[in-house]
């Protein structure tokens, strides 16, 4: 009775950080749909409380790995149990960071609603705005249904929000060229879709953490990036 008790609980406990995970893949979910909303529509008061959500996703990934870290002391796993657990913080982290990355375009449409985006850069905005939430919806559910399949498709696909970045970089340098007074507007939209193309890269990483929890390997082959501007432009702060 008291081994079966034990194990009913360990079990318990995994199935409460799928639990807390799903909750803040949620959480970041809408969080970055609300900020890519705040932005296409120039919705300030979005905006605002887009960035005040973000605490939670915070708060969320304090429980996690604490709880985790909790599991791996007492239960000390093994084998999948361990690698569930070293997922879970490791997805968890990168949820963080896409949360924060929301948030930073929520900040920068704060600066920029009120300005006249032209229809061209709205365009291509919007489309970088849906891949990347496409592909954070994918991987969350390839995490659900521990599929790897799915997962490698988002792993492939970063590239396609890469194509995007450097397409509408251009255009924002032409249009800062062209004239003077663009400047203030197209850096806040080229920080935007920085911000975007950075959460394709944390949906890979995720891709590649569920890989090495349902198989038990890293992916070896070397990760499909298309981003010619990385040297151009550094990451803004959190």
């Amino acid at each position: 009775m008291t081994t079966e008790h034990i194990v009913t609980s360990y079990e318990d406990e995994l199935a409460s950080l799928d639990k807390k995970i799903a909750l803040m893949g949620g959480l970041t979910e809408k969080l970055v749909g609300q900020a890519a909303d705040a932005l296409r529509y120039r919705d300030a008061d979005l905006a605002q409380a887009t960035i005040e959500d973000d605490i939670k996703i915070d708060e969320l990934e304090i429980e996690i790995e604490e709880q985790a870290v909790t599991m791996i002391a007492r239960r000390q796993p093994m084998a999948l149990d361990l690698r569930q657990i070293i997922a879970a913080v490791k997805i968890t982290s990168d949820l963080e960071r896409i949360g924060d990355l929301g948030k930073n375009i929520a900040k920068r449409t704060l600066s920029v609603h009120s300005e006249k985006q032209p229809t061209q850069l709205v365009h291509g905005m919007k489309n970088m705005q849906d891949l990347a939430l496409a592909q954070l919806k994918d991987v969350l559910d390839a995490y659900t249904e521990r599929n790897t399949h799915k997962a490698l498709s988002v792993w492939r696909r970063d590239e396609e929000i890469d194509a995007i970045y450097n397409s509408l970089f251009r255009e924002l340098l032409t249009y800062m060229m062209e004239d003077p007074r663009n400047i203030s507007l197209c850096t806040h939209l080229l920080f935007c879709a920085k911000n975007l193309e950075r959460i394709g890269d944390h949906t890979t990483n995720i891709a590649e953490t569920i890989h090495f929890l349902v198989l038990g390997t890293t992916i070896t082959r070397e990760r499909p990036k298309g981003d010619e501007t990385s040297q151009m432009v550094v990451d803004e702060p959190s």
